[in-house]
């Protein structure tokens, strides 16, 4: 595994510990304060799937990745791109946290096959769409939930082609 601000490369002993690099520290703060008034459509405080989703990655980029996801999409008035840009976690970060913000008026499975070009945004994604799909996450299963759940295997299917 690869440290992005050195590309020094970690022992198997401290890729345990790769949630707390220096930059994924700063993608948990910027993580934490983006979604902290935040909450998912079961109630539960929403900082709790960006968490989720970064306890699946095995590397730095990914977990910065996976931390940030939902930032830009659903806090542009504070963090848009320049202001995660200037706070240098890195190129290939940066590539992957643009293919995973869905553009508005863009579909949803074009959106899904731009993700599907990058390795990066590729793997948060199906770590997101898992637990996005946890049924066991919800209080009741609403139809919208149903017809949801289905666009998400949908899209499941289409990054694992």
């Amino acid at each position: 595994m690869r440290n992005a601000e050195t590309d020094e490369h970690y022992t198997e002993s401290e890729i345990e510990r790769m949630i707390y690099t220096n930059l994924t520290k700063k993608a948990l703060t910027v993580c934490f304060d983006a979604h902290k008034d935040d909450v998912d459509k079961s109630g539960m405080p929403y900082v709790f799937h960006p968490f989720h989703v970064a306890e699946q990655m095995d590397d730095e980029v990914s977990t910065i990745v996976a931390l940030l996801h939902d930032v830009v999409e659903d806090h542009s008035d504070k963090y848009p791109f320049e202001v995660l840009e200037g706070m240098g976690f890195g190129d290939e970060a940066m590539e992957a946290l643009h293919l995973l913000t869905h553009e508005e008026g863009e579909s949803y499975m074009d959106y899904v096959r731009k993700i599907k070009t990058n390795p990066i945004a590729r793997k948060v994604k199906l770590a997101d769409l898992a637990h996005n799909s946890d049924s066991n996450r919800l209080d009741t299963i609403t139809p919208e939930d149903e017809m949801r759940l289905e666009k998400y295997e949908e899209a499941k299917k289409e990054l694992l082609l």
